[in-house]
């Protein structure tokens, strides 16, 4: 016989009778939803609402499957503590960098290759994606979404007014740099208290001084950053001579808020710092090219890294719909709206930015003269920010390259990610 509130009241007090009211509420709210739950954790902080309205999309087109999007303030923190507690997300959009690399060497995300979604990536950004690091040799744990082109961005204006050509040479570009100071406006602005905005140049400046097999040589012993990254540290150096006064007290948003307003010639970032100076409202076109960092214009290639992986537990309870929200993640028009937002590079195969922030930078995404960071390379446990932040205060190289290579003597001898992952069989 059914029992009514008043006779539960009489019969079990007031504080039984909440929790049966709690819990016939609970039942009430999700009996009715047999959808299977994913958790989708999205990196990118000016991207949320974006994302979340394609969760919302997805959503709509697949009434079996619900969507909770994790936007974490600190995401790599948050990852790793996740990854700790063997929590690991269904779905991840991830920068594809040391940290990524790390946990693909350690199997924590799918292998995709054999899925046909890649079969209309960039081979080239699938490439940077398996020299990060593979589960097993021959894997690619993450399907690229977006890909950024770092090099130099420039005011046109200024480069017209006082009749400055493009660089093509390290030399070149030294004398544009020259040419500013001369003017009275700085040619390039530090943003030093950010210490990673300095590893921006240091990609382009080592990629293209320090042989084609640095890593995996330095990886097995037989080279050092005292030996391969000497050139370019020596020129990032010079570089830093032509910035504004103190650029330790200047931050990224520092930056990119005093390039906007005209206060520096140039930039020493990529496609990804356009959307924030494009927020300051400048009164010029931002135009970019790949930094040269030799006297050979044809050695000169672009630094374009994956700034957005897509990727999913390689142990998660629903694969299979994972897989459907990657599939409708990586739609033609999503990734157009995305990149066409973020001034970002797609990765399908046919695809081109029209931005004309990307246009000096094109030809060699379109060439396929492009190359991953060096410094994806690193792990978090190798302080390479703070010590070139150190570095370019001092311009001691011999210290920072010797610290270096100390730094990553500790570290590096376990050979587990990227180019040093230890090879099975």
């Amino acid at each position: 016989m059914p029992v009514s509130v008043d006779q539960l009241r009489l019969r079990s007090g007031p504080f039984v009778l909440a929790l049966l009211l709690a819990a016939a509420t609970l039942t009430a709210c999700s009996g009715g939803d047999s959808r299977k739950t994913i958790t989708f954790f999205q990196f990118k902080p000016e991207a949320q609402a974006y994302f979340q309205d394609l969760a919302q999309q997805f959503e709509a087109a697949n009434p079996d499957v619900r969507v909770v999007v994790d936007n974490p303030a600190e995401p790599e923190t948050a990852l790793r503590t996740r990854l700790v507690k063997n929590d690991v997300p269904d779905v991840m959009s991830l920068n594809a960098n040391g940290a990524f690399g790390e946990w693909a060497t350690a199997k924590i995300f799918r292998d995709f290759r054999d899925e046909s979604i890649l079969d209309d990536v960039n081979p080239a950004y699938l490439e940077i994606i398996r020299t990060l690091g593979q589960g097993t040799p021959g894997e690619v744990n993450g399907v690229p979404f977006a890909a950024n082109a770092s090099g130099l961005l420039y005011n046109e204006q200024l480069f017209a007014q006082h009749r400055v050509g493009i660089p093509r040479t390290f030399d070149e570009l030294i004398a544009a740099a020259e040419k500013f100071k001369a003017a009275g406006i700085t040619p390039f602005y530090g943003m030093l208290a950010d210490s990673w905005t300095a590893q921006s140049p240091l990609a382009p400046l080592t990629v293209q001084t320090q042989g084609d097999t640095f890593f995996e040589d330095r990886f097995a012993g037989k080279t050092d950053f005292a030996t391969g990254w000497r050139e370019a540290m020596e020129k990032l150096a010079q570089l830093f001579r032509y910035t504004q006064p103190d650029p330790l007290s200047k931050g990224y948003e520092d930056g990119t808020s005093a390039f906007a307003a005209g206060g520096s010639a140039m930039l020493l970032l990529g496609s990804y710092a356009v959307p924030q100076i494009r927020a300051g409202k400048p009164a010029f076109k931002v135009g970019s090219i790949a930094l040269p960092a030799t006297d050979d214009p044809a050695k000169t290639t672009l630094v374009s890294g994956v700034d957005v992986v897509l990727t999913a537990s390689r142990s998660g309870e629903h694969p299979e719909e994972s897989q459907r929200f990657i599939d409708f993640l990586m739609g033609e028009q999503i990734v157009i709206d995305y990149c066409k937002a973020q001034v970002a590079v797609p990765t399908l195969k046919g695809l081109t930015n029209t931005d004309p922030a990307l246009a000096g930078v094109q030809p060699y995404v379109e060439s396929g003269r492009i190359v991953g960071f060096t410094d994806h390379q690193f792990i978090p446990a190798i302080p390479l920010g703070p010590l070139l932040q150190e570095f370019l205060l001092d311009g001691d190289v011999s210290a920072f390259l010797t610290d270096l290579d100390d730094a990553w003597n500790k570290v590096a001898k376990r050979r587990t990610w990227g180019l040093g992952a230890v090879k099975e069989g």
